[in-house]
Order: structure tokens, then C-alpha cells, then sequence
């Protein structure tokens, strides 16, 4: 299944964290936030399934600066048709990071490529919790 960030969101939110709420401001370098249970949370979702997942520095530096201040706990979502995967980020080590031509967007019309600080985490050291909201989704239809 391939999922958009509002689609990601919402099925965390009904699902995994029912205090989930979205970050204030819409071009903010995190997506959402549970202050229940202390996290920050930066949302992906993939058209195409690759085994390792990209991550910005910049959303990444972020995420941990912010985790600092607010005693947060940082996590990266990333969907793709064959899973999401979440990642403590600061449970891992910090990614190697390389500067690589992007698109500007994902899922906007400017199809303009940057270039930009980007690092990868291997699906492999991540959680995929797509099993655990498949048999939600089962038992509750």
C-alpha cells in the first residue's frame, strides 16, 4: 500500500498515538508530536521501496536540537509499499552524510533538484510496525 503523510499520520494517530497532533507550523522541520509520550516525530513516505531510507541532516540536526530542548524523544517514520519503518534516531549511530542532488519537494509541482545533506538507514536497524497495523486493520473491519 502506498501511503501519503496525512494518510501516515492519521493511522499513527488511531492506531499507535492517540495524542498525536501535527507540528504548528506546516514548513516546520518535524511533522508531529506526542506529548504524552514525549516524542518528536518526522514523517516519510516512499512511492518506491528501498532498503536503505533517506534521511535530511537538516531535518535530522533538527529533530535532535529539538529532542534536547524539550527532553523529546526523535523518530523517524518512513513509509514504503513494503512497510514503516520507525527509528529512534538517537538510539542508532548517526548516519554517514553526503551531499546528493534531490528533488526540492516530494510531493509538490516544483520537480526542481537541490542538492542537500542526506544520510541512509538500513531498513534492518529499524522497526517495521506495518505487520502490527495490518492485524489492527484485519481485526477491526
Amino acid at each position: 500500500m502506498i501511503l501519503n503523510e496525512g494518510q501516515l499520520f492519521d493511522l499513527i494517530k488511531k492506531y499507535i498515538l492517540p495524542d498525536l497532533k501535527e507540528s504548528e507550523d506546516k514548513m516546520s522541520t518535524y511533522d508531529c508530536y506526542s506529548e504524552k509520550y514525549k516524542l518528536d516525530l518526522e514523517l516519510k513516505c516512499r512511492r518506491t521501496h528501498y532498503d536503505d531510507l533517506v534521511i535530511e541532516k537538516m531535518k535530522y540536526d533538527n529533530l535532535v536540537k529539538r529532542s534536547s530542548k524539550y527532553g523529546t524523544t526523535p523518530i523517524y517514520v518512513n513509509a514504503t509499499p513494503k512497510g514503516i519503518w520507525v527509528f529512534k534516531i538517537l538510539e542508532l549511530p548517526e548516519p554517514t552524510w553526503s551531499m546528493r542532488m534531490m528533488p526540492k519537494t516530494t510531493d509538490f509541482t516544483n520537480n526542481d533538484k537541490i542538492e542537500k545533506e542526506v544520510g541512509y538507514y538500513d531498513i534492518s536497524v529499524g522497526r517495521d510496525i506495518s505487520t502490527s497495523l495490518q492485524i489492527v486493520l484485519t481485526i477491526k473491519e
